[in-house]
């Protein structure tokens, strides 16, 4: 049997199974690229005319199974026709894998996206290692494209049709549990067994697994009705013209049996339309975006990796006690201060529901979850912390004093961090003997849902200090954005003045429903009015003045009579809306006035703020720019970002100053 290949490792046992290794060359994860597509042409072939008694495929990566198909690849595809191309040339190889004349299995332990999922639905069998890596995936609609290597037929005869379109228009990964609970593996097992069990299953005769009676209706007579809820449920979170993919994603299933090659060309479903959209090259764009983030949390070449274990949280507030919650669940030991245990006890109480939302009632986690979380209103933790994390009000004398007893108890080589959104690091590095050791680390609320956090280098402050915070927020699957000090950093000083503009509107006798429709239509997750009551009314005002870039600017006068009156939005059950059980409660009439023009209107100092910052050199370019106000505010990502979508409008993307804006020490440690 013919061995050489330069991604691939074939291995053939006595017992007549053949092992092949998936292991890209010179990378550290597996992504099917065109030369591991030809190779695995070649192996089929070979197989063929050289028949084992079956075949295990499974990676030779500690990284993983495969983390799809090669996205730099994909950038490169200039029309139509060459998209066409690279769908008939996986849907063709995979349809091979189908038919081969032996049994197959797919061997998965960490991450299996994209067409690396596509690829084991090919095989006969699955079997997932039952590991917290584990995860199994089709997130291309997250680009703006389809699962269009057989995902789409496959998927919902394994695991019904209601799974597999769940996976399919959300990219939410199953993990190995519950993609054996589903079906979509044949078994799940431990990684000391693995090996075993995949030589035993492949040979096994096994016939594959029957859908219930019900999951076969979806896929037979009851398909266009699934489909057609399938549609509503779409059109509730995504615009048609902004995302076509998940429409395109349920069309190419309900009349054409998942095959993308079937749908003719000038539907609004083929690869041609979704090719020709400007949404998959902006969600493209927004896919690598994120990578550079992501970037900034590796260690400087040379420097020794940072893994911190302890984290100690000055602050149980809401902001505090999550942040404390999310390093817990990364298996990081927390211990929480605040004046008294019954100010901690809150914190706690949020910290289990956000536990048993992420390991899915499984209470043993749970439990070991809450125990890395240790109230401490004694700060005794600084003492052992390897990062801390100041997340009290913002008072500048009161941090001041904390940091002070902070600097003197924490361990040299601790990382000493503020989540301060609008005082100066500067200003409270006063207190320390060494002020180069103090870095912003700056959450946003929702902590356990959003996932960008700010590293804020401050004039003089340390570039191993700020390196470490980087890995820090890398090491709890956060994404780091390094910034300069300044009022409201980026996120906040494009957040501000984006309200204010909506809350003028609203004193113009535009209803607030009005104008949240009018942002949402246009892709924002939620409106800045609802924004506002959900933040809170009176940190809006506090704030206010600070980040809206207009000194002069005065608050509007319903925001401070209902603010006088102690209606404070969502915390206090009324603001500019009436809150029942956590929701706005909103009047579908008065939304009748969004219009593309009042979105404009009100995006407008959001765009000019952003613009300001890259002029300014709060960040360091444009595209951070675009990724931080995307991922710090759910800015739209269908239009590639503020400054991208700008520059489609014609408006030349802004220019850092230089002599304003050397690189931060983030980027250049």
């Amino acid at each position: 049997m013919n061995m050489n290949y330069k991604h691939l490792n074939l291995i053939r046992k006595p017992s007549g199974v053949v092992w092949l290794q998936l292991d890209k060359a010179d990378a550290s994860t597996n992504t099917l690229s065109a030369d591991m597509l030809d190779e695995l042409a070649n192996v089929f072939a070979e197989l063929e005319r050289d028949q084992p008694a079956g075949l295990v495929i499974t990676s030779a990566k500690s990284a993983g199974f495969i983390a799809g198909a090669d996205i730099e690849e994909f950038t490169r595809i200039d029309s139509p026709e060459a998209a066409r191309a690279l769908v008939e040339r996986g849907w063709s190889l995979f349809n091979w894998l189908a038919r081969l004349p032996f049994p197959t299995l797919a061997l998965i332990r960490g991450h299996c996206m994209g067409g690396g999922l596509e690829l084991a639905l090919a095989c006969r069998y699955r079997i997932v290692v039952d590991d917290p890596s584990t995860k199994l995936a089709l997130p291309e609609v997250m680009l703006g494209i389809m699962p269009a290597w057989g995902g789409m037929m496959r998927l919902p005869r394994v695991v019904g049709p209601a799974v597999a379109l769940d996976m399919m228009l959300t990219g939410k990964p199953a993990d190995a549990k519950k993609a054996k609970r589903t079906g979509l593996a044949d078994e799940c097992v431990p990684a000391r067994v693995m090996e075993n069990a995949a030589d035993m299953l492949v040979i096994s005769g096994r016939k594959p697994r029957s859908l219930p009676l019900m999951a076969r209706l979806m896929n037979g007579p009851l398909r266009s009705v699934v489909a057609g809820k399938a549609v509503k449920q779409v059109e509730g979170r995504a615009r048609r013209e902004h995302y076509p993919a998940p429409y395109a994603i349920i069309e190419t299933w309900a009349k054409h049996g998942g095959n993308a090659l079937a749908v003719p060309a000038d539907s609004p479903a083929s690869l041609e339309a979704i090719f020709r959209s400007p949404t998959a090259k902006n969600l493209v764009r927004v896919f690598f975006l994120q990578e550079r983030l992501k970037g900034f949390g590796k260690p400087a070449e040379g420097a020794e990796p940072f893994k911190p274990r302890h984290v100690h949280v000055v602050g149980a507030g809401v902001m505090g006690g999550d942040i404390a919650a999310v390093c817990a669940q990364r298996g990081m030991t927390v211990t929480l201060q605040d004046q008294s245990v019954d100010r901690i006890a809150p914190a706690i109480k949020r910290a289990a529901k956000f536990f048993e939302r992420k390991y899915k009632g499984d209470k043993r986690q749970v439990r070991f979850a809450l125990d890395r979380m240790v109230p401490d209103p004694e700060g005794y933790g600084i003492r052992r912390a390897d990062v801390i994390i100041e997340a009290i009000f913002e008072n500048l004398d009161a941090k001041r004093t904390l940091f002070a007893r902070i600097e003197s108890e924490a361990k040299p080589d601790a990382v000493i961090a503020t989540n301060t959104s609008s005082l100066r690091i500067e200003d409270i590095a006063t207190a320390l003997e060494q002020p180069q050791r103090l870095v912003g680390i700056h959450f946003f609320n929702p902590v356990t849902m959003l996932p960008l956090v700010e590293v804020v280098d401050a004039e003089g402050t340390d570039a191993q200090a700020l390196g470490r915070a980087a890995e820090f927020v890398r090491a709890i699957e956060k994404l780091p954005l390094p910034v300069k000090s300044a009022p409201g950093f980026l996120v906040n000083a494009a957040l501000g003045p984006y309200m204010l503009e909506a809350l003028r509107c609203v004193e113009e006798g535009i209803a607030p429903e009005a104008v949240d429709r009018a942002l949402v239509d246009f892709g924002m997750p939620m409106g800045p009015v609802e924004l506002v009551d959900t933040v809170g009314l009176d940190i809006a005002v506090a704030a206010g003045k600070a980040l809206t870039g207009d000194a002069a600017a005065e608050p509007p006068a319903k925001l401070m009579s209902l603010v006088q009156a102690g209606k404070l939005g969502r915390k206090s059950g009324e603001g500019y809306y009436r809150w029942e059980n956590g929701k706005a409660v909103k009047t579908a009439e008065n939304a009748s006035a969004a219009s593309p023009q009042l979105a404009e209107r009100v995006l407008a100092p959001l765009l000019a703020a952003v613009r300001r910052c890259v002029e300014q050199g709060v960040v360091a370019d444009a595209d951070l720019a675009d990724a931080g106000v995307i991922f710090g505010t759910g800015f739209s990502p269908w239009t590639g970002g503020p400054t991208h979508f700008q520059a489609s409008k014609g408006v030349a993307p802004p220019e850092p100053s230089q002599a304003e804006a050397p690189e931060t020490a983030l980027q250049t440690a």
